[in-house]
């Protein structure tokens, strides 16, 4: 167990490297940093076919990334606005690739 943590929070450092380059970061009205968040997003824990009745086929899967022996692979489904991290079949994160904007007429 403490190898399978070890592993996703590696994973997720690793991971969260690149994340900058291609998710949003929403910086709130009191100063906090918050990373973006959809009203409707897949959450740790649910299983890949959990994820695919909700939100249906990924658009793209990516290659899945290899980790040291022993060690579950960390798959990636790319949707429209977000990507879903697995491990052993089951969501670890769920990144925001892309917000929501409001309709810039409504002003």
């Amino acid at each position: 167990m403490k190898r399978i943590l070890t592993l996703c929070v590696t994973a997720l450092l690793g991971f969260s490297l690149a994340a900058p380059a291609f998710s949003e970061i929403l910086v709130l009205p009191d100063g906090k940093i918050e990373a973006a968040k959809l009203p409707r997003q897949p959450h740790r824990g649910m299983s890949m076919q959990q994820v695919r009745q909700e939100f249906g086929p990924p658009v793209k899967k990516l290659p899945p990334v290899r980790t040291a022996p022993g060690y579950p692979t960390i798959n990636r489904w790319e949707y429209n606005g977000f990507i879903v991290y697995f491990a052993n079949d089951y969501v670890i994160h769920t990144v925001v690739t892309r917000l929501p904007h409001a309709d810039s007429s409504a002003s």
